[in-house]
Formats: structure tokens, sequence, C-alpha cells
């Protein structure tokens, strides 16, 4: 594997991850990082994301009809599930599990994994 320096780009990037504590789309990496990088292009933050993602720093979470969001692995090792602000489209992390899940599950099958969102008003939009 050949070894890439870090550039202050990607340290942007980093940085935004570790201050939001939240799933972050591509458009609110660009907007945090670009704070500390004022000339940041959104084709960068693809591109560190890319790099995060080949590195195990940064697992992408799937969004059912809508872009992926993207948190920190350390974050995603954890059972968690997330919450969907319906109105500024933010993904926030639960930590929890309703649990008995098992209960649902049609006779003769068996679960193996689950992921439950949420969605409705954050705390800053209610």
């Amino acid at each position: 594997m050949t070894l890439q320096r870090t550039t202050k780009q990607l340290q942007a990037v980093q940085a935004a991850f570790e201050t939001a504590g939240r799933p972050l789309s591509i458009e609110e990496l660009h907007a945090l990082a670009a704070e500390q990088v004022t000339s940041l292009g959104v084709r960068t933050v693809y591109r560190a994301v890319r790099r995060l993602q080949e590195l195990g720093d940064v697992v992408a979470v799937s969004v059912p009809g809508g872009s992926d969001r993207y948190e920190l692995a350390t974050v995603a090792s954890h059972h968690h599930h997330h919450f969907h602000c319906t109105a500024c489209d933010r993904f926030f992390d639960i930590h929890g599990c309703p649990g008995g899940l098992h209960k649902l599950v049609p006779e003769g099958f068996q679960l193996e994994h689950h992921e439950l969102t949420l969605s409705g008003l954050c705390d800053s939009c209610a």
C-alpha cells in the first residue's frame, strides 16, 4: 500500500467528523471543513471521505431514498440506531436498542441484523 501524506483538507474533514459527533452528509462535511480550509471544494471532500473509508476510519450510513451519511468507524463499531430530522434533514445517533425484535420475525425465520431509523423533529426544529 502506498502511503499518502495527510493534507490540511483531509485534516479538516477529519476534524469535522470529530466535532460534529453525528453522521454527516457530504454537504455538511463540506460546510464544516470549509470553516478551516476556505478554498475546500466538494470534490475534495468526496476524495477525503473515500480515503478515510479506505483507511477504515469512516463508514457509510445508508439512507433509504437519500444520500449516504458518514460516521466515524469507532462510533459505527458499537450497535446503535439513528434519528432523522425531517425538517433539517440531519441524522443523529441513538444509543441503545429496543431489543426484543426477534418477536416480530415470522415463524421459522432467523434474525441476523437490524437497522432502525426514527424520524421526526430534532430539538432545534421542534
